[in-house]
């Protein structure tokens, strides 16, 4: 008799459980659509960042506004849309509760936030490592394309490093001579019109020939000699690399200084 009221006391424990899981399953279902809407909310957002980007990038004219736009915004503008994207993935990841305890909220929480920091930090590093590669490719496209000159609408002829200097003052011939300022200059040789597009000479990191990633920077600049009428000079560059530090240097010869070039760089 003891062991027939054990096994009824038993059962009804067990239809009681099921019963009581039954109801989790369906308090949860407002939670899993909830959590559904959330992860098309943040998709449907995180593209419309990153195509909302491109189609700002298509209305900006001319290749050196093209230039700098893409220069200044892409890398950003790609990272909050992965962010975006990837808390929706979070959020759909976690939109089919049947059941759950302390122990398996806890659970969802640690695996959901590490998954979501590891696929962070893979995108993370294929933008800063990888993707300037892509992004150098574009600019230098950008760059070098012909422009057009306002004045007659056909292309212009890009000067020489020897032939911008007759149309650069003696400061912009200072700031290329230190590697800080790049310039180039369009010339419409048919009505002499000129334009002097201005390029930081350190924006972009080159490749390293250590580890191969595009973060190879100049970190100093040291004058060792400077130019004279008479002699040249002479600049040592140092280089780091921001992923494996391998360090190197190079040592660039300065153009000889004209007088006027001289009293500009004395006064």
């Amino acid at each position: 008799m003891r062991l027939i009221t054990t096994i009824a006391f038993l059962f009804m424990m067990a239809i009681n459980a099921y019963a009581q899981e039954e109801e989790v399953v369906e308090n949860y279902d407002s939670w899993n659509k909830l959590a559904l809407n959330i992860s098309y909310v943040c998709w449907a957002i995180g593209l419309l960042i990153a195509l909302g980007y491109f189609v700002r990038l298509s209305s900006v004219k001319g290749g050196k506004d093209k230039y700098d736009f893409i220069n200044k915004h892409e890398i950003s503008s790609l990272w909050i849309a992965v962010i975006v994207l990837i808390t929706g993935g979070c959020f759909f990841a976690n939109a089919t509760i049947t059941h759950l305890t302390p122990v398996l909220i806890g659970v969802r929480i640690f695996v959901t936030a590490a998954m979501g920091l590891i696929v962070a930090v893979i995108v993370q590093n294929l933008l800063k490592f990888y993707y300037p590669f892509y992004i150098e490719k574009r600019l230098k496209v950008l760059r070098y394309m012909p422009r057009i000159s306002p004045k007659t609408g056909k292309p212009m002829k890009l000067l020489s490093e020897e032939e911008e200097d007759a149309y650069l003052d003696e400061g912009m011939q200072a700031e290329e001579n230190v590697f800080s300022v790049d310039y180039d200059v369009w010339k419409d040789e048919e009505t002499g019109f000129i334009q002097i597009e201005k390029y930081a000479g350190h924006l972009h990191a080159l490749q390293c020939p250590e580890c191969n990633y595009q973060t190879f920077k100049v970190t100093k600049e040291e004058i060792i000699k400077q130019p004279t009428e008479l002699e040249s000079g002479e600049i040592v560059k140092h280089y780091q690399c921001g992923y494996c530090g391998y360090k190197a240097k190079k040592s660039v010869i300065l153009k000889q200084q004209s007088k006027i070039e001289q009293s500009a760089a004395t006064a």
